[in-house]
C-alpha cells in the first residue's frame, strides 16, 4: 500500500461513513507517520478504520469498501471498518495520533493514524506471528525506539504475565538486532 492508496481509501471511508474523521489503526497507519515506510511495512492491503464522529458506520464501510467489495476488485486494496475496541491500545493513544489530511488527498478529510510506538504495542499485544514480523521490522529500520516502545507497553490494559511476555520479547529482539 501507499501512501495515496491510503488517502484514497480516507476519502472513500468519510464518503461512506458521512463523517469527516476517521481512526486509522491497523498496520498501515504507520503511513501516518511514515509515509515512505519500508515494503514489508506496507504489505497489507487492507486499511483498518472507525469513523470518529460516526462510529456505528463501520458496518457501511465494511460493506461498500470491504474486502472482495468493488472497491477492493478495482483498486487492489480494501477498507475494514471495524470498532476501535477491537484493538487493544496503549492508555492516551488518542492524544499522539498522526494526521493525515490536505485539500486534494484527503479532500479536506482527516485520517487519524496510531503513533508508530502505539501501532507496535497494540500489534504486540495480538502477539501473532506477523504482527511480531511487522514489529521486527520497525525496530531494525530504526522507525521506532525499543525503550519507548517498552514504556507503550507498560501502558496497555493486559494481564502481568502477558506484559511480562511482550517486554521480554522487545528486549531480546532489540538485542538481536
Amino acid at each position: 500500500m501507499t501512501r495515496a492508496q491510503l488517502e484514497h481509501a480516507i476519502r472513500a471511508a468519510c464518503d461512506v461513513s458521512r463523517d469527516t474523521e476517521l481512526i486509522i489503526f491497523g498496520s498501515q497507519a504507520i503511513l501516518g507517520e511514515h509515509p515512505d515506510a519500508p515494503p514489508g511495512l506496507r504489505a497489507s492491503i487492507e486499511v483498518d478504520v472507525q469513523p470518529l464522529n460516526n462510529p456505528e458506520a463501520v458496518d457501511a464501510i465494511d460493506g461498500a469498501l470491504g474486502e472482495l467489495s468493488k472497491f477492493h476488485h478495482t483498486h487492489g486494496f480494501y477498507v475494514h471498518g471495524v470498532s476501535i475496541k477491537a484493538a487493544t491500545l496503549p492508555a492516551g493513544w488518542e492524544t499522539r495520533t498522526i494526521q493525515v489530511s490536505d485539500a486534494v488527498g484527503t479532500r479536506g478529510n482527516v485520517g487519524r493514524c496510531l503513533e508508530s510506538h502505539d501501532l507496535a504495542a497494540s500489534k504486540l499485544a495480538a502477539f501473532r506471528e506477523k504482527d511480531r514480523d511487522f514489529v521486527r521490522i520497525l525496530l531494525a529500520e530504526g522507525l521506532i525506539d525499543d525503550q519507548l516502545l517498552l514504556k507503550r507497553v507498560g501502558m496497555l490494559s493486559i494481564d502481568e504475565s502477558h506484559r511480562s511476555r511482550l517486554e521480554k520479547w522487545v528486549s531480546i529482539t532489540a538485542e538481536e538486532l
